[in-house]
């Protein structure tokens, strides 16, 4: 019987816990979850007779250590910056590892050593980073052998509220880490290259410099640039491509709203806001604007802000309670950030009746013969309920649909790997059709510039 260790039981766990259950009588597994919460754990075992949930603190080395040389593959579900030491330890004790996190310096470095030691280290298979690379190298390579020439790779995904449980005027809530959302695009300029030209937005311009995209079956969407699209030049091998562009997908008109509070200054997570554990909404609100007894702070951040009376993103902030006597009720100071997630979690945080949506579209345009050509891909996905969700699924089901492969020898690499190759993709995306995750693909006349 193979062990395997998840480490992690939170939300993004929900579905990878049950795909490694339902597999683990045919594949001979036992599913061992660990947790700090151990209900968490218990709940997401479900007294299953082949899983096991105990209390874990990850961050202890001893027991981190203990519980990695006792099984026979690990899957960190802990949040990025923890997995390196878990990847450490996989390495000492020989243990193939999986992560869906973004591969770092630090954890690229450990490659010769994973190599020496006969082991994987699969990171990048959730979601984005994850399915992005499974249903865009798919493509990517068949264009490559038709002799094609890329020229264009655009490539979106959102974390969005279902149609059905899109009640505000965001169209949007929490789906994901509120945290993460409140601070996206921070932490320098977002960069990427089109037409040959290397191009640049600046944090405080990244929400008003958007495209819409139509995505098929879904409707019209708007795209901000993520931070860093040019590494993926080298890891989908299109060095020589004149334009590659990366972002994140939202509802139309979210951008342009949020652009309100990047520019008041109330993402920022840089220092403490004195005094806000005693303040209200409007409080926090009125912090960032000038001061002058005789108007209110609508007034203020309209004249500011050069807002319209009649202007749609009014309605927005209003809905969202933000000019309210409502007491923040802190227990003490806080970043404008963390404030502000606080604010934004009373009214964007998900109904127990509702559900999530996954958005991914990627855009291919490329030369055979001379002659341009385009193609477009899309997937949609709505989760289940609220605790598998669109998000838990399409990040816990390759995940476990890749530890199988690996366990199986399927997959036959070894060191600091991304799930781009073609023995990984093509039984991935396979199995993923079987759950409803599947890729519309359709060429479509391309436009030129």
């Amino acid at each position: 019987m193979k062990k395997i260790l998840v480490i992690g039981a939170g939300r993004s766990s929900s579905s990878l816990i049950k795909y490694l259950l339902d597999n683990a009588t045919n594949e001979d597994w036992l599913i061992r979850v660990g947790d700090m919460d151990l209900s968490i754990a218990e709940e997401k075992v479900n007294d299953h007779p082949r899983g096991e949930a105990f209390a874990f603190n990850a961050l202890e080395p001893d027991q981190r250590a203990k519980e990695i040389e006792a099984c026979d593959f690990v899957v960190s579900m802990l949040p990025a910056r923890f997995h390196i030491e878990v990847v450490k330890d996989c390495i000492l004790y020989k243990k193939d590892v999986i992560t869906p996190s973004y591969v770092s310096k630090e954890m690229k470095a450990l490659h010769e050593e994973a190599v020496n030691a006969g082991i994987i280290v699969m990171n990048e298979i959730g979601v984005d980073p994850g399915i992005d690379h499974l249903s865009a190298k798919k493509v990517l390579d068949e264009i490559a052998d038709i002799g094609g020439e890329m020229t264009c790779f655009e490539s979106f995904t959102g974390g969005l509220i279902a149609p059905e449980s899109d009640n505000n005027p965001w169209n949007y809530k929490f789906t994901w880490n509120p945290r993460n959302v409140v601070l996206a695009g921070q932490g320098g300029a977002a960069k990427f290259i089109q037409e040959g030209k290397y191009k640049y937005i600046p944090y405080n311009k990244l929400f008003r410099r958007t495209e819409i995209i139509n995505v098929e079956g879904r409707g019209n969407f708007e795209g901000y640039a993520n931070r860093d699209s040019l590494k993926y030049r080298s890891i989908y091998g299109l060095e020589d491509i004149p334009t590659i562009y990366r972002g994140t997908l939202r509802k139309v008109g979210f951008s342009r709203a949020w652009n309100v509070f990047v520019q008041l200054g109330a993402t920022d997570d840089s220092y403490i806001l004195e005094g806000s554990k005693n303040m209200t909404h409007r409080d926090f609100i009125n912090s960032f604007l000038a001061y002058n007894p005789h108007d209110s702070v609508e007034l203020k951040l309209r004249y500011y802000l050069k807002i319209e009376q009649d202007d749609i993103i009014w309605d927005k902030l209003v809905w969202l309670g933000i000019f309210e006597d409502t007491p923040l009720n802190l227990e003490e100071d806080k970043t404008p950030a963390q404030i502000l997630q606080q604010i934004l979690e009373a009214k964007w945080t998900l109904e127990p009746h509702d559900k999530d949506m996954i958005v991914m579209w990627h855009k291919f345009g490329f030369r055979v013969d001379g002659i341009d050509r385009e193609i477009h891909s899309s997937m949609s996905y709505i989760g289940a309920d609220q605790t598998y969700t669109a998000m838990s699924d399409t990040v816990g089901l390759p995940v476990g649909i890749c530890t199988k492969m690996i366990l199986n020898g399927t997959i036959q690499l070894k060191g600091v790997q991304l799930p781009i190759h073609k023995e990984i993709y093509e039984p991935v995306l396979a199995e993923l059709e079987t759950f409803g995750i599947v890729f519309n693909e359709m060429e479509v006349e391309p436009v030129l510039y």
